[in-house]
């Protein structure tokens, strides 16, 4: 059986919520030389970063995937998670000098946000020897740059399905390498935002990225996903929420379920309603791994999203 394996962020999210609204404490006249400090009323840590939260969601989805990433002398009670939820941190590689990737993010009233992004162990590229071997899945998903730059050529060489997943990698990442990774992948996962920076700094249309993608997933939030290949573009709707607490960490409950259903053999169409299947759990709920759904559950949301049943 295809082992799957994940590389990305690993990384302690600080979620603080200011009563207000940040636009009320910027003076237009002064943004050269802002200095303000806001008074948050709640924090709450989550668990997080792009490969923890796609590992969590395969977890619930059957998989055992292995996690290529890096983490930092506070990571114990993070361990601890994710051994409760069945998932290894074996592979993961401990940098003992330094803390875990963390997140801080600043939330106003009207959902704006500051974040500032600490990269502690993620720093350093991944080190380890993970043994890639032709039929196995690797997403290359935003995180240490050198690990972006190599995995692609490394699943390649190796004859492993690869996807590209840069997110909020993109700006970091140069045309040449936004290239590299997307050639030849069985898809780039992209939201319509991430779509237009690609496309401005590899000169690339879309008709040029579905020539060379098997296939090209763009998410438009509760519009659903654009899935687009060489053949053209079908629209895949979202599954309707019951009520959205918090869009934050979607996209990756998305990239796992897509990938569940590659495993499965199910064909862009399918996968990508298998994605938004397990998507709606994420934003259901506060945090990127605080979800929880079963198979049967999921089978029942498909179903009633989509009058068709799902089999995995």
């Amino acid at each position: 059986m295809p082992r799957i394996f994940v590389s990305g962020s690993v990384a302690y999210d600080r979620i603080m919520s200011f009563p207000g609204l940040f636009k009320d404490h910027f003076l237009a006249d002064k943004l050269h030389n802002i200095n303000v400090s806001f008074q948050i009323d709640s924090l709450v840590q989550h668990f997080g970063g792009t490969a923890g939260n796609i590992a969590y969601n395969l977890a619930f989805l059957g998989e055992k995937p292995t996690i290529l990433a890096n983490t930092g002398k506070d990571f114990s009670s993070y361990a601890e998670h994710l051994a409760k939820n069945g998932i290894s941190s074996e592979s993961l590689q401990p940098i003992e000098e330094m803390f875990t990737s963390v997140a801080h993010i600043v939330t106003d009233r009207g959902d704006n946000q500051i974040a500032a992004f600490y990269m502690g162990a993620g720093e350093k590229p991944y080190g380890k020897d993970f043994g890639v071997e032709k039929g196995d899945i690797v997403i290359v998903g935003a995180g240490n740059i050198v690990d972006m730059e190599m995995l692609p050529s490394v699943a390649k060489k190796a004859g492993a399905t690869f996807f590209f997943d840069p997110g909020q990698a993109i700006p970091a990442l140069s045309p040449e390498v936004l290239r590299s990774g997307m050639e030849n992948s069985s898809a780039l996962f992209v939201n319509d935002y991430e779509l237009a920076m690609i496309l401005q700094k590899t000169g690339w249309d879309e008709s040029e990225i579905a020539a060379r993608v098997s296939v090209l997933l763009v998410t438009v939030g509760k519009e659903g996903s654009r899935v687009i290949t060489k053949d053209g573009e079908i629209r895949v709707p979202a599954v309707p929420a019951k009520e959205v607490k918090d869009p934050t960490g979607a996209g990756d409950a998305y990239r796992a379920g897509y990938i569940k259903g590659f495993k499965a053999g199910k064909n862009p169409e399918e996968c990508a309603k298998l994605a938004s299947a397990v998507a709606v759990y994420a934003v259901e709920s506060l945090g990127t791994q605080d979800h929880l759904f079963t198979i049967e559950e999921l089978k029942k949301r498909y179903q009633s999203a989509y009058k068709e049943a799902l089999e995995i």
